[in-house]
């Protein structure tokens, strides 16, 4: 099958500076990939260009195929959203929600979001206004949810959510991709979620994607090693993905463990420390 979402070099600069290099990764269908990054490092700028929000310098974006979704808006249909801040009618209840989208979406699914309501604990009678950070998050995902979209496109849709919580919500982002044909990218700053769930690992440090990857393949094959520099200079520079300078030695991030000295002792590798090693890296 066709990817869902293709990007391919698109920049994006603002007043001079570039907010996005040349930035490429994909979608397919019945993956979660995990978009990581610090604040500003262009996650929500390569977001609001995927939706069309803003214009990109260069580059491409399909989305089901298409290049300018705002030339089809029924592919917006097609695209379940959630930012980081939500985007709710906040004089109204769950109740009367159920209704005004039933009337926006031609294929909203009521009985779905009446299930996940109760999944994730949401008062029905309760206005939006007076919902917490957490329950706003979880409403906007029930929404995203129940219009059968086909891509979703999260920022930071777990957070301000306690660990149970999450978990319900990890399980429901599993479900909507298990048949293969669903896709998700998902940024988030818990890498414990990232590492749960994400099938592909793209992480983005000021605009430039440093690692674009199948997760199962970094946790299989890349390693971390602590190094001195005379010895971190003997390495085959071509697997050397990020090296961050520790004053005494160097914490190197390889993408072929099988390539190092048979002696050479390697760090188990976890989502914190990559994403660490690679928005912390130096030249």
């Amino acid at each position: 099958m066709a990817n869902l979402l293709e990007i391919k070099n698109i920049r994006k600069s603002y007043g001079g500076k570039d907010a996005l290099k040349n930035v490429s990764f994909n979608v397919p269908p019945g993956s979660i990939v995990g978009f990581i990054g610090d604040n500003g490092a262009g996650k929500s700028t390569t977001f609001k260009i995927v939706l069309g929000l803003i214009s990109k310098d260069a580059g491409t974006v399909n989305v089901f195929g298409q290049e300018n979704m705002n030339k089809h808006p029924e592919i917006k249909e097609r695209i379940g959203v959630v930012f980081d801040a939500a985007n709710l009618p906040a004089h109204l209840t769950i109740k009367q929600l159920n209704k005004v989208f039933g009337q926006i979406f031609k294929s909203w699914d009521e009985n779905n979001f009446q299930r996940l309501v109760q999944v994730f604990s949401l008062p029905t009678d309760k206005k939006v206004n007076e919902f917490s950070r957490g329950m706003s998050m979880k409403l906007s995902v029930a929404v995203a949810l129940s219009h059968h979209a086909e891509l979703l496109i999260l920022d930071e849709a777990t957070g301000g959510l306690d660990p149970s919580s999450r978990e319900e919500m990890l399980e429901e982002l599993k479900r909507f991709v298990s048949d293969g044909v669903g896709g998700i990218v998902l940024s988030s700053h818990i890498m414990s979620d990232i590492e749960k769930i994400a099938s592909h690992l793209v992480i983005i440090k000021e605009g430039e994607i440093l690692l674009n990857e199948e997760k199962a393949k970094v946790f299989e094959q890349y390693a971390i090693v602590d190094l001195p520099e005379e010895q971190l200079r003997s390495l085959d520079q071509e697997i050397v993905v990020a090296k961050r300078n520790r004053d005494s030695y160097y914490s190197v991030l390889v993408s072929d463990k099988q390539q190092l000295p048979s002696d050479m002792v390697t760090t188990p590798i976890t989502m914190d420390m990559i994403s660490l090693l690679l928005t912390r890296s130096q030249e």
